[in-house]
């Protein structure tokens, strides 16, 4: 079967059964290279290849809200982590967005290009950067309806304190949100070209301006939450030039952004959305946790001595860590998603299982070095967010390291849930991505600060809300293992033949 499935494959790579080089464009006969590879190569090294980039493009996507916080934080203390902590849920939601739309136009252009069709898999990126552009288009302006930005900002629980600096960032970086679109939502399709580094240098390149401007704008000039949310915008727009410039000036690349492919047919509008809706589930999911995170921060911290904005600060800064360790595991999910769709989409079932426990492996390395660093650097850690009170840095130390207790083993419950996505089955990754971030979660934050005070009276209420998640953790990784299990039996079925792949 394997061996069928190989020569099915040549012939939709452009090659006969012998390996001759058949149907291919006699302008560019190079063009296939990079993507033929992802069906004949070595997996260890294309994983690699494809993981490094995307796991240090994850980092330094990630970097803008580290970013932002770590300079408002050190410009206006606990005050400007408040008013970034009450924009996040809302920041998250943005995140959603373009990926529900980037990665769901990448998982469609791979599967595509699997099955040796570019013209379609061009139409899904042509298709994805106008659905960018409509998108941004719309939020630009329901940032400035009042009854909008307001309702958004009450379900983020901002305080009276802090409520115009969110307000001010959030609608400064809605204007921006088209480079924010396509800068991180179709850099996917750069990876997906093969071309991992370029991808990685778009991101790099951007988060570098961002440094740039937070330091000129808000540390120089002193323009505040204004300076932090321009400098990001900024950043953006330098990452989202240069990954136009790659689908539309660079040459013999393997996918190009054409007009006549920008026109939006509903059938790929709908494919993008189903296969993206499960990124988008992750991020609208931890948009939804802070939304309530932040609702029960503001009431349980006003009960403690902390205060309600201290405990917005100090567990803002501990979410900001947290995502930031769950980063590299994302982009392990996501260097490998081209590999497991184009190889599922060209029926090399062997690939497909090889790639994803390769993946599973170094999500799960990844996973014990970044929690490994937050127990040993913690202090540290915390100190660069501009949080000098000893009494708030040891409270967010310990609610860090509780948080991350089930770090280590995250990263197979993103892979896991990942694998579906790529692979063609939206509604078990959408389930799979909600179990660790709604599911579970969400009811653990509303019970547990009634139950763990009872039980463990030297815990309050607000120490109930970092204990939930190791707790959810527990419960969606051994929710992902059973799915894992079991698919591995259905691949199975595929390989011998009694089962047809179907997308």
């Amino acid at each position: 079967m394997e061996e069928q499935a190989r020569q099915r494959t040549n012939i939709s790579l452009g090659q006969d059964s012998t390996g001759s080089q058949v149907g291919k464009d006699p302008l560019n006969p190079n063009r296939d290279t990079k993507v033929n590879r992802m069906g004949t190569g070595s997996l260890p090294r294309l994983i690699t290849e494809f993981a490094i980039p995307s796991i240090i493009g994850m980092l330094v996507n990630g970097a803008y809200n580290v970013i932002d916080s770590i300079f408002l934080g050190q410009a206006m203390g606990s005050i400007g982590l408040a008013a970034a902590t009450a924009a996040n849920p809302i920041m998250i939601l943005f995140v959603a967005v373009a990926m529900l739309v980037g990665n769901g136009g990448n998982a469609l252009a791979a599967l595509r290009l699997g099955e040796g069709s570019r013209v379609e898999a061009e139409r899904s990126l042509g298709n994805t950067v106008m659905l960018s552009i409509i998108i941004s288009v719309v939020i630009a302006i329901l940032a400035y309806v009042p009854f909008c930005i307001d309702s958004l900002l009450s379900l983020s629980s901002a305080t009276p304190e802090v409520w115009d600096y969110a307000r001010t960032f959030i609608q400064i970086i809605s204007v921006g949100f088209i480079f924010q679109c396509i800068g991180m939502g179709v850099n996917n399709f750069i990876r997906t070209a093969g071309a991992p580094n370029r991808a990685l240098i778009t991101m790099v390149v951007g988060a570098v301006f961002c440094v740039i401007f937070n330091y000129l704008f808000v540390m120089v000039l002193g323009m505040g939450i204004a300076g932090s949310a321009l400098a990001t915008v900024c950043g953006q727009a330098v990452s989202c030039g240069c990954v136009l410039w790659y689908f539309i000036m660079t040459k013999n690349v393997p996918l190009k952004l054409h007009i006549r492919y920008m026109s939006l047919k509903a059938k790929i509008v709908g494919l993008i959305v189903s296969l993206g809706f499960a990124s988008f589930a992750v991020q609208a999911g931890m948009a939804v946790v802070n939304f309530v995170l932040n609702a029960l921060l503001v009431k349980y911290g006003a009960m403690n001595p902390l205060g309600s904005d201290a405990a917005l600060a100090s567990i803002g800064v501990v979410q900001r860590i947290a995502m930031f360790t769950v980063l590299p595991l994302i982009g392990v999910s996501i260097a490998i998603q081209p590999l497991l769709g184009y190889n599922y989409g060209a029926h090399l079932f062997a690939r497909v299982k090889k790639t994803l426990w390769y993946g599973i492996a170094g999500a799960t390395v990844l996973a014990v070095f970044m929690w490994a660093l937050v127990h040993i650097f913690g202090t540290q850690i915390v100190a660069i967010f501009g949080i000098a009170d000893k009494d708030l840095s040891d409270f967010t130390v310990f609610a860090m390291e509780v948080q991350l207790l089930l770090l280590p083993f995250v990263g197979f419950q993103i892979v896991g849930s990942n694998y579906f996505q790529a692979t063609g089955q939206p509604i078990k990754s959408i389930f799979l991505t909600l179990s660790r971030q709604i599911i579970f979660l969400i009811p653990l934050y509303l019970l547990l600060p009634d139950i763990l005070p009872v039980l463990f009276p030297q815990f309050t209420s607000l120490d109930a809300l970092y204990f939930a998640v190791p707790m959810a953790d527990f419960l969606s990784i051994f929710t992902t293992l059973i799915f894992v299990l079991w698919e591995g039996r259905r691949i199975g079925r595929l390989e011998s033949g009694e089962l047809a792949a179907k997308f």
